[in-house]
């Protein structure tokens, strides 16, 4: 742990601590709905809702939502709301079955030239659809000791390409940790590229910090990091700064986001978030329908109207900032492309 004390809650994110910032998350649905001037109303439902898959989110990243607006797109992906409460028809704990990939503990192997490694169970920021809210990361992540396992699997597999960071979030770890993982995977010859898959990047910006850039330029691999943004809200002075330090790496940037009602359901917020990630040197990368993940049926964009607004962006925007509507579909080969049939 860094115990230099920052000279106020958030300076310069490269002269700043993240682990301070990550520990000095919200996580008392109180004291987010203070923090917004949000009525009592909200509070009771919050509070049943965080019993089941607990509130955090960074200040940085409240600072970023308007005060008093309950609907407020940034919030929304992050207030616990009493409809989680509510079962569904077709919502479960493991909606694209991943239990049945695994391949060491911590490795899941689902599609073919690549593995993915649970590297955490923690993240900066718990998103209300994160479709791993209930995941056993307790059986799958682990120390360096216990990616023994996976570090060997990748290692004895020639198949494997391309190795995939994810948890939680890899950036939740700290800089030495990271170093000594992806060390690991160094010797290993059929390994061609690394991909990183992090929020934290987005609603922590100060974890990208001069030691985070410095792991991710020793790497000896062709690396892409794949952020996670849903609303051009997102991203403001301290986010932009962010990516702008990401970019000095050579990495290639792509962006995910999910179709999330009442976040980013309609044209006009895609492509305003796709020309500003360009803007600032990240292409759109997948529009992900939800994963239906006990909690989340609220978010829910039908299929049909996926295709809508994807038919409108491809008429307002060039092909290269349509992000690829997909969903994930357990057995898949690959992510299923959505598109118009007929």
């Amino acid at each position: 742990m860094i115990t230099a004390t920052p000279t106020t809650r958030y300076q310069n994110p490269l002269e700043s601590t993240w682990q301070q910032h990550f520990v000095e998350a919200i996580t008392d649905p109180a004291e987010l709905l203070r923090a917004l001037d949000l009525g009592s109303e909200w509070l009771a439902p919050a509070e049943a809702a965080a019993k089941l898959f607990p509130l955090r989110v960074p200040r940085s990243f409240v600072a970023r939502m308007r005060c008093g607006d309950p609907f407020d797109p940034l919030l929304r992906q992050v207030l616990p709301l009493g409809e989680e409460l509510f079962e569904a028809e077709g919502f479960g704990s493991d909606p694209i079955s991943e239990s049945g990939y695994q391949q060491a503990p911590g490795l899941l192997r689902k599609y073919s030239s690549r593995a993915l490694l649970i590297t955490t169970g923690a993240c900066a920021v718990h998103c209300r659809y994160c479709f791993r809210r209930d995941f056993p990361y307790e059986d799958q992540q682990g120390e360096t000791g216990r990616w023994r396992e996976a570090i060997a699997s990748v290692t004895a597999d020639p198949s494997i390409e391309e190795l995939i960071l994810s948890g939680g979030d890899p950036l939740s770890l700290s800089n030495a940790r990271l170093n000594a993982l992806t060390n690991s995977f160094k010797g290993v010859p059929h390994l061609r590229s690394l991909r990183l898959h992090t929020r934290n990047a987005i609603v922590l910006p100060s974890r990208i910090d001069a030691g985070a850039l410095d792991w991710i330029c020793s790497l000896p691999w062709r690396v892409t990091i794949v952020l996670h943004v849903n609303h051009a809200q997102e991203l403001q002075s301290d986010a932009l700064e962010a990516l702008a330090r990401l970019s000095t790496t050579g990495a290639l940037l792509l962006n995910q986001s999910v179709l999330l009602r009442g976040v980013n359901d309609d044209a006009a917020t895609l492509s305003a978030l796709s020309r500003t990630l360009h803007m600032h040197g990240v292409l759109p990368y997948y529009l992900h329908l939800l994963d239906r993940v006990s909690g989340s049926a609220h978010f829910e964009v039908s299929e049909s109207r996926g295709l809508e607004i994807v038919e409108a962006l491809t008429s307002t925007l060039p092909g290269y900032l349509v992000p690829k509507l997909v969903r994930e579909v357990p057995g898949a080969t690959s992510k299923t492309a959505i598109v118009a049939r007929g």
